[in-house]
Parts: C-alpha cells; sequence; structure tokens
C-alpha cells in the first residue's frame, strides 16, 4: 500500500503572515494561532471566519505556514483546501482575502462567496463549457 502524501489545506502569502502577526502581537492574550473555518451567512451563502485561538480543537487541521499557525475547523477542510490566503491594502480598504479554488461565486459585496467541497468544484469546472473571452 502507497500512502500519499496529504495536501495542504491552505498557504499564506507573506502579506498575510506578516499582518496576522503583527495582529497576533498586539492581542495582548497569548495565543496559539488563528482559527480559519468557514459558515452559512451572507447573501452568497458562506461566509470566512476568522478568530485567535488559544489552543487547537481535537480534530482541528493544524498547519505552520511563514511562522504562523492556524488551526482549520475540520468542517472547514473540504472548502478550503487549496486556498491562499492573501492581506491586501488599496485606497478604500484592507483586509484579509482568500485565493479559493473552490470558489464558484461571491456576492457583490465581496463578504460571502459560493463554495463546493474540493472533489465537487473540480468536478463542476471541468462539466463547465468553455466560455469565449
Amino acid at each position: 500500500m502507497t500512502i500519499r502524501p496529504r495536501p495542504q489545506v491552505m498557504r499564506l502569502t507573506e502579506a498575510a503572515a506578516a499582518r496576522l502577526k503583527a495582529l497576533s502581537a498586539a492581542s495582548g492574550k497569548e495565543i496559539a494561532g488563528v482559527r480559519i473555518g468557514v459558515k452559512n451567512g451572507g447573501c452568497a451563502g458562506m461566509e470566512y471566519t476568522m478568530q485567535y485561538a488559544e489552543a487547537p480543537g481535537p480534530h482541528d487541521e493544524l498547519i505552520e505556514d511563514k511562522g504562523v499557525k492556524l488551526m482549520i475547523d475540520p468542517t472547514a477542510v473540504l472548502f478550503l483546501l487549496g486556498t491562499e490566503m492573501d492581506y491586501r491594502t488599496d485606497k478604500m480598504r484592507s483586509g484579509f482575502v482568500f485565493n479559493n479554488p473552490n470558489q464558484t461565486s461571491a456576492c457583490g459585496c465581496g463578504e460571502s462567496v459560493t463554495l463546493k467541497p474540493a472533489g465537487e468544484a473540480a468536478a463542476a469546472s471541468a462539466e463547465a463549457p468553455e466560455q469565449a473571452s
């Protein structure tokens, strides 16, 4: 039996890692990392969640990337597989951005998204007809 390596659920850009380190240092409390998840809500159906974590949950997917510890909620793993988390600042706003291959659409305000589990998103994109640009 061959054991395949598990893919990393998420990765961080340098900008996201730097911002998370700065926020963690400024939190004023001892934290073990940042818990990332998804929840039902918003006009597109789902929203990303982020919160400080004092300790990993018993079933969290633990990731360390660029010196930042992430704890991925086990119910979110299939929705986040392959996601890159970035931090962007422009003239009007700044914030974390999730570049997620499992995202099929987003609302106009950018606060909520439609996500499919990793296997379903790949199958849906393979079945979709090509559109001319």
